[in-house]
């Protein structure tokens, strides 16, 4: 019987070494998931994922996502080009801009952050292909096809990912609304002479894992109401119609309270955007996602209850592996 292919990402915003995180993706292929990739948080997401391609044979390796303004695209290039061989070409390398108020934070100017990523990803290609001739140190073609997948959350974003990526890498997008980021990004492809059939879309999705539901929700409710602190999304999820969760979240927030936060988040918007439940509901609502464009959904794993993040997530590639 063939399964569909599911991926894990793992998460450097937490306390968890690279060690750990190593050992969550060797456990993982030998459950039989496609690939597992690691955001960037507080840890270097493309070191964390040479890690794993160490102590694996199989799985997919990469990022999901690593900060273009973190790396210039020469060292973004050759880092990726040094872990595609040392894996024997399992990378997948997922960009992105990040956020506004994040960057700013560490004194990062981001002004014009989609057509960075567009440039950045036409670099990349460029000096892994070898068609970026440097006159003075020219980097050697790299021998393994290196999937370059763009972040995106707005139909401007999936137009950059259609026309010069390899494919889209959204986060947080509702249902309805990957269903026409994913069109986006196929049209984009067909306007600039591509093939659309050859685009991914790899998509993490929230997932809460547990047979006591109100549990499950709750915990959603809190993971999309830290989320929504951010105005990229609270943006997005405006246009998606949770307008007045947004208004009420808002409001919450200025006063630094997240339990009221969270409990402005309804159990419409976590239908939209998280896999929450028992391992059957999460099953179901993975197919879900599947047919809106997600060819390979991640487990975003989540604690619920009196659990880490690690050992939820070991949890979830017991019972959730394909």
């Amino acid at each position: 019987m063939t399964h569909a292919p599911l991926g894990l990402v793992l998460s450097t915003a937490t306390t968890a070494p690279p060690r750990q995180l190593a050992e969550i993706g060797r456990l993982a292929e030998e459950r039989g998931f496609a690939a597992v990739l690691v955001n960037e948080g507080r840890g270097d997401a493309l070191a964390c994922a040479q890690a794993i391609a160490a102590v694996t044979a199989r799985i997919q390796v990469g990022t999901n996502i690593a900060n273009i303004y973190y790396r210039h695209p020469f060292l973004a290039a050759m880092t990726a080009a040094t872990i595609a061989e040392l894996s024997e070409g399992r990378l997948i390398l997922g960009l992105g801009p990040s956020h506004r108020a994040l960057l700013t934070a560490q004194g990062i100017a981001a002004e014009t952050p989609r057509q960075q990523l567009r440039d950045y990803i036409v670099r990349i290609k460029a000096i892994l292909s070898g068609e970026d001739r440097n006159p003075l140190f020219a980097a050697q073609p790299c021998p393994w096809t290196i999937p370059i997948l763009a972040a995106g959350l707005t139909a401007e974003s999936a137009a950059v990912a259609g026309a010069v990526g390899d494919g889209l890498m959204p986060f947080l997008p509702t249902l309805d609304h990957l269903k026409k980021l994913w069109r986006t990004t196929r049209e984009a492809a067909v306007a600039t002479g591509r093939d659309p059939a050859a685009l991914d879309c790899i998509l993490s999705i929230p997932t809460f894992l547990s047979n006591t539901l109100d549990a499950a929700m709750s915990a959603a409710k809190h993971n999309l109401a830290f989320f929504a602190r951010l105005p990229n999304y609270r943006r997005q999820w405006r246009l998606c119609g949770f307008a007045d969760e947004m208004d009420a979240v808002t409001t919450a927030w200025k006063t630094g309270d997240r339990r009221a936060a969270a409990a402005c988040i309804s159990e419409r918007m976590v239908n939209q955007v998280c896999v929450y439940g028992s391992p059957q509901m999460c099953r179901s609502q993975l197919a879900a996602f599947r047919a809106a464009g997600a060819r390979l959904p991640l487990l975003a794993v989540s604690p619920v209850g009196n659990v880490d993040r690690l050992g939820a997530t070991r949890e979830a590639i017991r019972l959730l592996a394909p």
